[in-house]
């Protein structure tokens, strides 16, 4: 077994640009967007960092880097899929997933099982083995005053090889 940590955060579009914000693969209407190269999907990018360091295969940077134009407004499921066959290539498979998702907005609550629903699908797991909670930061710092938004992920690997 192998365990990886990841962990993403990104602040909210201070100008009222998108309306709607990608968390888990789900689209949630909100007031402001996510500052991002890519789709902003804090909960995927975390998972896959997650993934990425149980495998030691460095982190989500590393493979898709901001500078590059080619990961511009990617969508955060296609790296996943990246990610999951990078680490199948070195013969493991995921055991399962715990996500924390930490927001004061919008309410993540309404959306947990559509994230799960589509996570354990891309990630080929039963959604008994993805577990996905929210909490608030009680309106201290730049989560509490509702600037953005942060994801904390656990991934627990078995090797295919044994």
């Amino acid at each position: 077994m192998r365990i990886g940590h990841g962990y993403d955060i990104h602040r909210f579009e201070d100008k009222i640009t998108k309306k709607q914000i990608i968390l888990g693969g789900v689209t949630i209407p909100y007031e402001r967007g996510i500052e991002a190269h890519s789709d902003g999907d804090v909960v995927i990018h975390a998972i896959c960092d997650a993934l990425l360091g149980a495998a030691a295969l460095g982190d989500i940077g590393q493979h898709f880097p901001e500078s590059s134009p080619a990961f511009a407004n990617a969508d955060s499921r296609m790296l996943l899929a990246t990610v999951l066959n990078l680490i199948e290539e070195k013969q493991y498979r995921v055991g399962n997933i715990d996500v924390t998702i930490i927001a004061q907005v919008p309410k993540i609550q309404p959306h947990v099982s559509a994230m799960r629903e589509i996570l354990a699908q891309d990630l080929k797991i039963s959604m008994n083995d993805i577990n996905i909670k929210a909490t608030t930061h009680e309106g201290l710092d730049a989560i509490g005053n509702k600037q953005g938004l942060a994801v904390h992920a656990i991934a627990l690997l078995f090797s295919c090889s044994l």
